[in-house]
Formats: structure tokens, sequence, C-alpha cells
């Protein structure tokens, strides 16, 4: 069992963001995010009798790079600036950052680490994963989706896909994004067409949790649910979601 000393490496998170500015929205949002992410992996690495240490470290550590992403780029978004988990990847471990953190780290840990890490905003896993890795790169997966939902609830919608309002309110769904929902799997980013396609895409993320535990924190939490309740103005739209609503959580 890997003995992370938690306290240790949340406050080398806490100094390594200090440089990026905290009070700032965007850094002030990923640092919660992360601290989040990282208590969620942790609940789901016990439920599955994984190492909560181990997916706790995943958590905290897999969007390290977001920060100088920001810095560099003054966005998120990946294809407008740089591909925040090959960032983050390059970071811990070509850079040697991952060392601040858990110094103890085994190689085999560190492995699955940086499977985990590198891995984490695909659309899908590689085939070649060993068990463990997948179990850890699963784990990370399914605790950064739950906390996206908060995260898009938290954060104006405008804001998060920079369209206007009426342009949100009024757009309909795409056909190849409505059955994405009707085959219960994640939405690719090149079939997202209109404004709310994207709203759509983060909801259908409920399909892709892996473990049930994940399912029940995200019901509990109710973020879906919410990002459910958008009222377009669109009369096909608004049926759309009254649908979703109904069939979100069938089995």
């Amino acid at each position: 069992m890997y003995r992370l000393d938690q306290n240790k490496a949340a406050e080398t998170f806490r100094k390594y963001t200090e440089a990026y500015n905290p009070a700032d929205p965007k850094i002030k949002l990923k640092i919660n995010h992360t601290y989040r992410v990282a208590g969620i992996c942790a609940k789901i690495a016990a439920s599955i009798n994984e190492e909560r240490n181990l997916a706790w470290l995943c958590g905290l550590l897999h969007d390290i790079g977001r920060f100088e992403q920001v810095k560099r780029y003054h966005t998120f978004v990946d294809a407008e600036s740089i591909d925040h988990a090959e960032l983050s990847h390059a970071l811990l471990f070509s850079e040697g950052l991952l060392e601040a953190f858990a110094p103890d780290l085994s190689s085999a840990d560190k492995g699955i680490l940086e499977k985990a890490v590198a891995y984490h905003s695909l659309y899908r896993l590689p085939a070649d994963l060993t068990e463990k890795e997948l179990t850890y790169c699963q784990i990370l997966r399914d605790a950064d989706k739950i906390d996206i939902f908060r995260v898009n609830c938290d954060t104006p919608p405008e804001e998060i896909y920079n369209v206007s309002t009426e342009a949100l309110k009024t757009a309909a769904v795409s056909d190849a994004v409505r059955q994405c929902f009707l085959n219960r799997t994640a939405v690719r980013r090149d079939l997202r067409k209109t404004a709310i396609d994207f709203l759509v895409g983060h909801i259908c993320l409920v399909f892709e949790l892996v473990y049930p535990i994940s399912r029940q924190i995200a019901k509990e939490q109710g973020f879906a649910e919410k990002l459910l309740s958008f009222q377009s103005e669109n009369r096909e739209t608004a049926a759309w979601f009254a649908y979703m609503r109904k069939h979100i959580w069938d089995e």
C-alpha cells in the first residue's frame, strides 16, 4: 500500500497554484475542481477495494497543466491552445514536477498515474491498458465527469460554450447528438454543430460513468438534473429536454 502524505501533497499543490493567482476566476475554478475530483477518486477507489491514496493523487494531478494553459493562452479551450492532458503529462513526467508531490512513488504506481493523467480526457481509452491501468483511468474519468456536471452548473453556459444567450435558447439539437443520447454514449466533439449540442454532450457524460458509486454520487449531487432543467425557446429542443429528463437514469 502506498502511504502518501496527502497533507503534504495538498500543500505542495497550494504553493504551486499560488504562482498562478488563485484570485483569478479561471484559476480558482480549477483549484476547486481539482480538490473535488481528488476526493471523488478516493471514494470510488474505496468502493472497489483499490488504493485510495493513488486514486486521490491521480485526481490531484490530472489537471496540473490547466494553470500553465491559462497563463500561456488565457483559455481552457484545448482546440484554441494546447491539449491540457498532454501538458499535464509533460509537466509531471518530462519536467519532473511529480517528484515534488510524490517523491517515493514506485515505478509501477508511476506508470498507472502516467496513463491516468495522459488519457483522462480522451473520448475512448486505448485497448492495450493493463487491468490496473484501466481501473485507475476509469476511476479518474468517472470523478472528472461527476465534477464537470457541477462546474457546468456553477458557470453560465454562455461563458462555457462561448455563445450568446439567444443562440443557446433558440438552437436545435442535431440529429447525431440526439442519437448519442438514445444510444447512451458520449458525444464526440466533431458531432457537435449547434450551441445546444454542447450542453447535451455534457449531459451525455452520465452514460460513460463506469462504477455504481459514480452513478450514485452523480444522482445524489443532482447537477445533471440541473443541466437538464435548461429552458429552451425552441419548441423541439424543449420537448427533447423533457424526454431526456424522463430517461436520463434509465438502465
